[in-house]
This record gives C-alpha cells, sequence and structure tokens, in this order.
C-alpha cells in the first residue's frame, strides 16, 4: 500500500509540475526550426508572424535555418527536441509526402510530432502552356487520350506535390501525362514558359506573373474551394474531376508529448497573428490561404494527408527510395 501511495504521490507531483510549468510558459525565447533555405515560401509566411506571435507570447520567436535532405534535417532535429515548447519549426507539404516517397525517414511523422497549428494552404494551380489546345481540364483530358504519352509535365522533382498532383490526375481521368523532373522549381518553370513541356501544377504564387503576361494559361486550381486570390479560376472538382484536392500545407509543430497547455498557449499565439487584418491580407497577397487551425485539426490533417499521398503513390507505382 505504501508502494501504491508513493507512486500516486509522485504522479501527481509530476502534473503539478508540469502544470505550473505551463502556466509561466515560455520564459526565454521559442525557436523555431525552418529546414528550408532563406527566401521560400515558409520564411516569407512566417517572417510576416513572427511580430504578432512574439507580442502574444511576451517571448521573442526566433528562426533558426536547417535546411537540407528534403526537410528531414530539420523535422529530425525538431523531433529529438525536448517537449517544453521552446523548440518547434516550420513544416511544408514534403513533410506529408516524404513518407510515401522515401523509404528511410529519421522519425515517424505520424508519431513524433505536435501539430501546433495549420498555418496557410498556397494553392496549385494548372498551369498549361499557350501552345497546348486546351482550355480548360475537359478538353486537356480529352487531347491526352486522343495522344496518350506525347504530353509532358514538369516538376521541381520526383516525389513532390507536383509529381503526385499530376499522377493523381492520370488516375482519376485515366490519361498518362509524362513526367520531366527538374531540379528545383525555377527550371521547371523556365522550361514550361518555353514551351519545351506542355503543363505543370505549379504553386500559384510562383505562376501569376506568367499567367498575368499571357505566357501561360491557369485552366484550374487544385483546392476544395476557389482561392482569394484566384475567385475566376475553376477547382479541378467543379472542372470535372470529382474528388480532386491536392492542399500544400504549410504547418508549425514541435515534438511529441508537448503538455496540452502549452501547444495550447503556441496555437493561440499562432492564430492570434495569422487572424491579425493586416498579416492575413499580406499573406492572401503573398498568394496563400490564411488558415490557423486548432490543434486537433491540424493532428487530423497530418493523418488524413499522409494516407492520401499513400494511395497515390501506390496507384502510380511510385516505389519510395
Amino acid at each position: 500500500m505504501r508502494a501504491n501511495a508513493l507512486a500516486a504521490c509522485m504522479v501527481a507531483s509530476l502534473f503539478a509540475a508540469q502544470g505550473i510549468g505551463a502556466q509561466s510558459f515560455p520564459t526565454k525565447p521559442v525557436r523555431v526550426i525552418n529546414p528550408a533555405a532563406p527566401g521560400g515560401n515558409s520564411d516569407i509566411f512566417f517572417r510576416l508572424l513572427q511580430p504578432k506571435m512574439s507580442e502574444a507570447l511576451g517571448q521573442p520567436v526566433v528562426m533558426d535555418y536547417r535546411a537540407g535532405a528534403g526537410g528531414t534535417i530539420g523535422g529530425d532535429i525538431i523531433a529529438r527536441s525536448a517537449p517544453d515548447g521552446y523548440t518547434t519549426g516550420l513544416v511544408a507539404a514534403s513533410f506529408l509526402i516524404n513518407p510515401s516517397v522515401f523509404k528511410s525517414i529519421p522519425y515517424d511523422t505520424r508519431k513524433d510530432f505536435t501539430g501546433l497549428g495549420i498555418i496557410v494552404d498556397v494553392p496549385s494551380g494548372l498551369v498549361v502552356h499557350p501552345s497546348l489546345p486546351v482550355r480548360d481540364v475537359k478538353s486537356l483530358v480529352a487531347l491526352a487520350k486522343k495522344r496518350p504519352g506525347e504530353i509532358f509535365y514538369s516538376t521541381s522533382g520526383p516525389g513532390t506535390i507536383g509529381h503526385l498532383a499530376t499522377e493523381m490526375l492520370n488516375s482519376a481521368a485515366g490519361i498518362k501525362l509524362v513526367h520531366v523532373p527538374y531540379k528545383g522549381a525555377g527550371p521547371a518553370m523556365i522550361d514550361l514558359v518555353a514551351g519545351q513541356v506542355q503543363l505543370q501544377f505549379a504553386s500559384m504564387p510562383l505562376a501569376f506573373g506568367y499567367v498575368r503576361a499571357g505566357r501561360l494559361n491557369l485552366i484550374a486550381q487544385t483546392g476544395e474551394k476557389r482561392s482569394p486570390s484566384a475567385r475566376d479560376v475553376p477547382t479541378m472538382q467543379e472542372a470535372g474531376v470529382p474528388g480532386y484536392v491536392v492542399r500544400s500545407l504549410f504547418g508549425f509543430v514541435g515534438p511529441a508529448r508537448i503538455a496540452r497547455p502549452v501547444a495550447e498557449r503556441l496555437n493561440a499565439a499562432l492564430v492570434a497573428a495569422i487572424r491579425d487584418p493586416k498579416n492575413s491580407k499580406a499573406l492572401i497577397g503573398n498568394g496563400a490561404d490564411p488558415v490557423g487551425s486548432t490543434l486537433e485539426e491540424h493532428a487530423a490533417a497530418i493523418q488524413s494527408e499522409i494516407d492520401k499521398w499513400q494511395k497515390v503513390a501506390k496507384a502510380a507505382g511510385i516505389v519510395p527510395q
């Protein structure tokens, strides 16, 4: 009995200590690991939010760049950090795709992280070169069925969101668009604009300038609903591909087992920064749809997106490397 009582006291003391720590959190700067290089989308989006987040937390929010290996270097640092809320990080769509295309990742994406909130969804658009005689998705599918294996699409590399998004269309429509991978989004877009390939699922912020200049045609977008930045462009579902939704989620995460009150505090600061009218307008201006999800919504999205991309990869015959 004494042993049981002692154990109960120790557990109670531990929870009490955690509660006190959570109530006072944070008492020092919060580090945000960015697994990408400076100047990318995650950098642009989060820097807009930093001042308001720092204000809400009462402590500086400091960016720490740890780029490389498709984001897994930074992801590993986050996963291995103490679950005290002082080391957090940013993740992009690759975070949710990597389990489908890589055999060996130094962490379990499903289990080793706490989702602290979805920041934005960056919509992708289906852009085609003007030389391709299509003006909508239906005419593209019809042409691809007449010319199987003759229409080429560019991506920033195998296993990227552009690759899987197009293979998802191949599977859904029963067509065969041919993959031409490049080393980066810039070269992939340059060759599309030059007419070396015919189409691409591209980040809409990247494609907008070429579309406005008449050098590319934007025929659909991939979100569940139309983006505020492209209200006159139909979604893939509206364009005749039922169930086709591709989300490019940028999230705020920490290691697993962060105490709930600490996670809630970090989430509240993030959501407050996203919902600030000036920040929200700036995010939309940069081609992103502000989200600001709850902890539960983010946790569910991590699971559902991994499930979806694993099904797409399997249907496309993509073997994890």
